[in-house]
């Protein structure tokens, strides 16, 4: 007798109710049933987070605590500085930075944010990877942090100009807040832990809550008229325009921070030279990039015609050589600038701004523009006023 095989379920984040009850269409993501698109479409949505308010659920993503057993918060910001290339060890209470696990290699094994909340660290890691980055964690510094999973918490950010206005009326509080900033606050009576941070390149915010309270949150939230629901389709144009990468298109294992562009991202501590230089996976390879450069860079792509150029299409030199000198990793439609636009790597010795190349789309070459990173200006809020 033949057993029956097993279909795995995708996973259902606490606003699920939520979405069904606006229409949303539904697709798998990272192992969650999640938004692509609600009633009003992509381009809608986009738009609408640019000018208003979005609201996006993000409770796929993974949340770690950290403790250090010593009760020093030092010490497991030294525990996990050598795992990423960043200074941990500065981060100021309610603060938090962007960061990076890499490996020997000095590839990204994912990208993550890290808030210092005092007693603990708080680590936001991307969906698919969560399960690798807690064994990581749990392998190379469980024996001097107490390494959380937080299972039951909800994840949902409010993105555009109007975002601080909708959650104001909940939480005044945030209104003194800046960008990076993170607090613990109280809403509709919930312990949250609220960051001014996102993924759209406008002002906004990120809030954990249990899971069984952010159903009522999000609802009161859209009692706004300036809050719209976002899928994640619109999510993506946006981070798009903005030049934020996404892991598993354009960070991976094989790709080193300053391949990727992120060198802003490793202070000057970590650097050759620094107080507390290396010690992190990949450090010879990373601090060496530093200094020489990498063979290829990240960059953004302006196409000369209305073809959208999409992840995956090659890069060529010119319209008849057959040598590749790069990948297209994101690509589609800007809606903000009315264009095509895409990212991509190509050889270092092409990277000038205003380097004309070509991509190849279906067969066919489309000329392409190396253009600065982003498209579309953030408009992070920077001071307390």
């Amino acid at each position: 007798m033949s057993e029956t095989p097993q279909v795995t379920r995708p996973l259902r984040t606490p606003l699920h109710g939520f979405h069904v009850e606006r229409g949303a269409r539904l697709v798998t993501f990272a192992g969650y049933e999640m938004p692509v698109q609600y009633p009003t479409g992509i381009l809608t949505e986009h738009l609408h987070t640019r000018v208003a308010a979005g609201l996006f659920d993000v409770s796929h993503m993974g949340q770690i605590a950290m403790y250090p057993l010593s009760g020093r918060l030092e010490d497991a910001a030294r525990a996990l500085e050598t795992l990423v290339p960043v200074d941990v060890i500065g981060i100021s209470e309610g603060r938090q930075r962007y960061a990076l696990f890499t490996n020997a290699i000095g590839g990204i094994l994912d990208d993550l944010i890290v808030a210092n909340h005092g007693d603990h660290l708080l680590l936001i890691v991307n969906a698919a990877c969560k399960a690798a980055d807690l064994a990581h964690l749990l392998r190379h510094v469980g024996e001097t942090c107490k390494i959380d999973p937080l299972p039951d918490r909800a994840l949902i950010a409010l993105q555009g100009p109007l975002a601080e206005a909708a959650l104001v009326r909940l939480a005044p509080p945030i209104r003194t807040m800046r960008f990076m900033d993170v607090r613990t606050l109280q809403i509709l009576g919930a312990t949250c832990e609220v960051s001014r941070s996102g993924y759209t390149g406008e002002d906004g915010f990120e809030i954990s809550i249990a899971a069984d309270r952010v159903d009522a949150l999000a609802h009161a939230l859209c009692e706004d008229n300036s809050m719209m629901p976002i899928g994640l389709g619109a999510r993506d144009s946006l981070r798009l325009e903005a030049g934020l990468c996404l892991y598993g298109s354009d960070l991976g294992p094989e790709t080193t921070p300053v391949m990727a562009s992120l060198e802003w991202a490793i202070q000057n501590v970590r650097r050759a030279g620094g107080s507390r230089a290396g010690g992190f996976p990949g450090a010879e390879v990373i601090l060496r990039q530093l200094v020489d450069g990498a063979p290829r860079r990240r960059v953004g792509l302006k196409v000369e015609d209305r073809v959208p150029v999409r992840g995956s299409a090659k890069l060529y030199p010119d319209e008849i050589s057959e040598s590749s000198i790069g990948i297209v990793t994101s690509g589609g439609f800007g809606p903000t600038v009315q264009a095509p636009i895409a990212m991509g790597y190509i050889d270092k010795a092409l990277v000038t701004t205003g380097t004309r190349i070509f991509g190849e789309v279906r067969g066919k070459r489309v000329a392409l523009r190396v253009c600065d990173l982003p498209f579309v200006p953030h408009r992070y809020k920077r001071n307390r006023n």
